[in-house]
């Protein structure tokens, strides 16, 4: 065989080779992407409102995705930086500006309501900040709260006339009595969360808005994440929510508790929380061991493990199992990974973070539509990274 002849062969054949190989390491990858990209199609449409997805592993982002509009009039298509209503997804930020205020110094975890707020009645001056962040505090319910004083005396709140979290914290005043004695039963309480907004204020000297900007937001260049209040700021790229209303989404944006902030009154978009994943996985706000009490599964006073309240409702997302929940966190296991995890749902939002921690994975989704279910299509993901446990 011609000398050159045979040198071209063995380039072309090593050179085939190397494509096949790198064709073959990339498919897996391109797969598990045709995958995700057929399972937010297949729930969503191009013209309607969805839902924005971010999966990052080992801190580097593996899919970002937008899947239909931020709104009916506009028809603005959702991408990275579209912000929308984190709803309880805040609750993580919230114990995270009482972390720094310990880190501080400022504040401790077995301070009590009657040293925040001297007034408050008697069931509830043994509270412990701890008891708020881990949802054991026993407070009654402020929707429930509202409920009863319309009952008594004509509506007063609505999506044009909001509750605001000091009224939250007079109709706290004016209860009777918990649910239960701190420390004895879990319940999760909206209530408990907004009381640590007003805490982070008290403490810090600054609004709660204005406290997580200087030390979480603008630290991490999150830098369109906001504590929206209606009238006061505004929502660059905003998304507004949906409903299913007779077959048909129609904006349902803004609900008469859509003012609270601790509990709820964060927007944010994909591109912000992967610098806040970012600073979970390296620790840039609160040292590895000052995060460790966050992702402690709280015990009952007793020793024993809390179970969600047996009577369902909007907020008990498992009537009667067992509960693991830190500081803003759950904190249970999914097949066997170990995760923290958030959902959040409020008027014409869903959003959910899984970060599975052996496997360096988290799964953001963020929607402005109320007829999907982030949580269910974020473990969906997770089944086509997570390695099969036994």
């Amino acid at each position: 065989m011609n000398r050159v002849l045979g040198h071209s062969i063995l380039v072309l054949l090593a050179f085939a080779a190397a494509s096949y190989s790198r064709a073959q390491s990339r498919s897996p990858e391109a797969s598990t992407d045709k995958k995700i990209d057929e399972l937010f199609s297949g729930v969503t449409s191009p013209d309607l409102p969805g839902l924005a997805v971010r999966v990052r592993q080992n801190g580097k982002t593996v899919l970002e995705r937008g899947y239909g509009v931020t709104d009916l009039r506009t028809k603005i298509k959702i991408d990275a930086h579209t912000n929308f209503r984190l709803a309880s997804f805040t609750k993580q930020f919230t114990a995270m500006a009482i972390m720094v205020l310990v880190h501080d110094g400022k504040l401790r975890y077995d301070e009590t309501l009657a040293k925040m707020f001297p007034d408050f009645p008697a069931y509830g001056k043994a509270i412990t900040v701890r008891n708020l962040l881990n949802h054991v505090s026993g407070l009654p319910d402020y929707e429930d709260l509202m409920e009863a004083a319309g009952k008594a005396n004509g509506p007063k709140w609505s999506p044009e006339r909001q509750i605001q979290d000091d009224e939250v914290l007079e109709l706290l005043k004016k209860a009777e009595a918990g649910k239960f004695a701190p420390g004895t039963s879990w319940a999760y309480s909206n209530s408990g969360y907004v009381l640590l907004g007003l805490i982070v204020a008290k403490t810090s000297g600054k609004t709660y808005g204005e406290f997580l900007h200087e030390r979480i937001f603008a630290p991490l260049k999150m830098n369109h994440t906001i504590v929206y209040q209606k009238g006061k700021n505004e929502v660059a790229n905003r998304a507004y929510g949906h409903s299913k209303e007779d077959g048909e989404l129609k904006e349902t944006d803004q609900s008469s508790t859509s003012a609270t902030l601790g509990d709820g009154g964060i927007y944010s978009n994909l591109e912000d929380l992967a610098e806040w994943d970012k600073a979970l996985r390296k620790h840039m706000l609160v040292s590895e061991k000052e995060m460790q009490p966050a992702l402690a599964p709280v015990k009952l006073n007793d020793g024993s493990e809390p179970h969600w309240p047996k009577e369902p409702n909007g907020d008990n997302l498992h009537p009667g199992k067992s509960v693991c929940y830190g500081f803003g966190w759950f904190l249970d296991p999914y097949n066997g990974h170990p995760r923290m995890w958030h959902t959040g749902s409020t008027m014409g939002f869903r959003t959910v973070i899984e970060r599975f921690l052996g496997e360096n994975l988290t799964i953001i989704i963020l929607s402005n539509r109320t007829d999907l279910d982030p949580e269910k299509l974020s473990l969906e993901v997770a089944d086509l990274f997570l390695p099969a446990k036994n």
